[in-house]
């Protein structure tokens, strides 16, 4: 690669990275207002997450006497990864060079790190609420992950790359059609995306019964920096699982490998779809209710059979 096409590709590298970022949290405070509105409530700002960070940036941390490292360390690790899961992902253009060296399942295993991070994290302190939330993440990653590799290995076989930009760019650049084993793999994303990110009728971010929390048991020992960077590092994953959706079913509009003159048609087209998957993500919490714990693996399994569904809808009918 010659020096001026290295230095578009860390130029688009560093502008993906900075404006997903900065999206992650004015996306969930999006989701947060339409679900607000749809239930009839008064709406929080739209940069109310900005103002929550910023809160508790200035804030003093309170660490438990008996805390590890480890349990100082795991949210700057768990940001960090979501950080590099959103430099693996096409978000603006498909000129990545992070994108090149990591395909689809190693970026299921940064997001696998990440939550490993948390799970030992909220385990370290000793309380019963952190324990109860690792464990109840863990059986939701152990069932949610074969599913979410199975709607990848669906995109997969369409494009025959597991790399991220090249099915992005052979789904984009194929005349528009409706496949079916999409369309099922589709439908098992969402419902990965929603378990995965603590979203009803998984978990209930807003809630701090201990007998339906999840994320928020393991994050409760946290304080001032550390629970910001845990709370950012959460927008930022809802961000990440939102744009693997976007790349792969609806990746028209992001801009091919140099065609820096496309990068503001391609931000235009981002916020629109993230707007719409915004307003779709909060409609599905408002008219889902929350079910019971011990019914997540019925209900990740679905997804699972969705997205097998999908796979072999593919290889038998080749649509």
């Amino acid at each position: 690669m010659s020096w001026p096409d290295a230095l578009s590709a860390l130029a688009s590298q560093a502008l993906q990275l900075v404006v997903a970022a900065a999206l992650g949290p004015l996306y969930l405070g999006w989701v947060n207002q339409w679900r607000a509105w749809l239930q009839n409530r008064k709406a929080p700002p739209l940069i109310q997450p900005y103002c929550n960070l910023v809160k508790l940036f200035h804030k003093d941390a309170v660490i438990a006497s008996n805390a590890s490292p480890l349990f100082r360390a795991a949210p700057y690790a768990v940001f960090g990864c979501m950080l590099l899961a959103l430099s693996i992902v096409p978000v603006l253009a498909t000129d990545l060079p992070f994108a090149q060296a990591a395909d689809v399942i190693a970026l299921v295993g940064v997001l696998a790190l990440a939550r490993v991070f948390q799970a030992l994290a909220a385990m370290d302190i000793g309380t019963a609420f952190g324990t109860l939330g690792a464990r109840r993440e863990m059986l939701v990653s152990f069932l949610a992950e074969p599913a979410l590799l199975m709607v990848f290995f669906t995109a997969s076989l369409i494009s025959q790359s597991t790399g991220l930009t090249t099915i992005v760019e052979t789904l984009a650049h194929r005349a528009f059609a409706i496949y079916p084993s999409l369309a099922f793999a589709a439908v098992a994303f969402v419902m990965v995306l929603l378990a995965e990110n603590a979203r009803i009728p998984v978990d209930n971010p807003a809630t701090h019964l201990e007998l339906t929390m999840i994320h928020e048991a393991m994050v409760l020992e946290y304080s001032a920096r550390h629970l910001a960077l845990v709370e950012w590092a959460a927008s930022l994953k809802l961000m990440v699982y939102t744009t693997i959706g976007i790349a792969l079913f609806v990746p028209w509009g992001i801009a091919p490998a140099g065609q820096w003159l496309q990068v503001p048609v391609a931000l235009a087209a981002l916020v629109a779809k993230l707007a719409l998957a915004g307003f779709g993500l909060a409609l599905i919490e408002t008219v889902s209710a929350k079910m019971r714990v011990f019914r997540v693996p019925e209900y990740l399994g679905t997804a699972f059979l969705l997205a097998v569904l999908g796979m072999l809808t593919l290889l038998l009918l080749g649509a």
